[in-house]
């Protein structure tokens, strides 16, 4: 006897949890809010998740992560100036409400609660945004190949500077969420790409 047949589509639930994760961090979350949040027994919760709520959790970051890699190679793909797209990728962060800037982003949160208490789920999150520097790499390069980049610095050097940027915006944003006050900080952080 298989039980019951799943009456939840995966992704959308996984979906609704990482949204709930990023904005109560991991520790905060318990089993019951994440049930709530998903519409789902907790039967049906553990036959999903047979590792709790760190297997959900990771699915989450997972899921979060390969939409927003495909959604950023896609577009870096079709930009014709690399350059000038990881410019507009940065400036974007000002469309964004205040309630988002409050949030921070979702990888660089788990990487800072989870580094001393759930030590793989961190590097889980951190390989996330590791992704996103390869990205930074490939785009810089390519400027590179295009004439549009005319820093002197390694095309690593600015990719890792670039993710350390994105990280500390992460941040920023949570302390200072009007758009105004991050334009002005991004607009001097894009100076390194000059």
């Amino acid at each position: 006897m298989s039980g019951r047949p799943k009456i939840f589509d995966d992704q959308e639930v996984i979906s609704k949890a990482a949204d709930l994760f990023w904005r109560q961090g991991y520790e905060a979350t318990s089993t019951e809010d994440l049930l709530a949040e998903m519409g789902i027994g907790k039967g049906s919760f553990y036959l999903a998740f047979k590792g709790g709520k760190k297997e959900l959790f990771e699915r989450a970051l997972g899921q979060n992560s390969d939409k927003a890699i495909a959604r950023f190679k896609k577009e870096l793909d079709e930009a014709p100036d690399a350059i000038a797209y990881i410019r507009q990728f940065f400036r974007r962060i000002t469309d964004s409400p205040k309630k988002i800037h409050q949030r921070g982003c979702i990888m660089g949160n788990a990487v800072a609660e989870l580094s001393n208490t759930e030590v793989l789920l961190m590097k889980k999150a951190a390989h996330h945004l590791q992704e996103l520097e390869g990205l930074f790499l490939k785009a810089l390069l390519r400027g590179k190949e295009q004439g549009k980049l005319k820093s002197k610095l390694e095309p690593a050097l600015l990719a890792r500077m670039l993710l350390n940027n994105w990280n500390g915006l992460g941040i920023t944003r949570r302390i200072y969420p009007d758009n105004e006050s991050l334009s002005a900080i991004i607009e001097i952080q894009l100076k390194i790409l000059e």
